[in-house]
């Protein structure tokens, strides 16, 4: 989750990955954050929008080979289990929708 900075009117002033002194965290998908990132210039491009929804449909692919027992979330490298939980963290966290369960992406 990003941290935002905010001025005396409320506005967001600052963006950061990590908290910091008069710093409070905002959802990524936060439609003032979108717009103050949409100000700043950065913007996601095309092809790295197509680059996440990837992401996505790969994670949920992961899902489904472990869940039809075809393999073992042990049997990933350490890093990518870690990587793999902190997504799925998020995600939960974000109410976004799983992409094979034929439900619309929320973010």
């Amino acid at each position: 989750m990003p941290y935002v900075k905010r001025d005396e009117q409320g506005r967001i002033i600052a963006v950061s990955l990590q908290p910091g002194e008069g710093m409070i965290e905002l959802p990524s998908c936060s439609p003032e954050l979108l717009a103050f990132m949409h100000k700043m210039g950065v913007e996601e491009s095309t092809l790295q929008q197509s680059d996440m929804r990837l992401v996505r449909v790969l994670e949920d692919l992961i899902d489904l080979l472990i869940s039809r027992d075809l393999i073992r979330f042990t049997d990933l490298p350490l890093p990518a289990q870690e990587k793999l939980m902190e997504r799925r963290s998020m995600r939960q966290s974000l109410g976004a929708l799983d992409l094979l369960g034929g439900a619309n992406e929320t973010i």
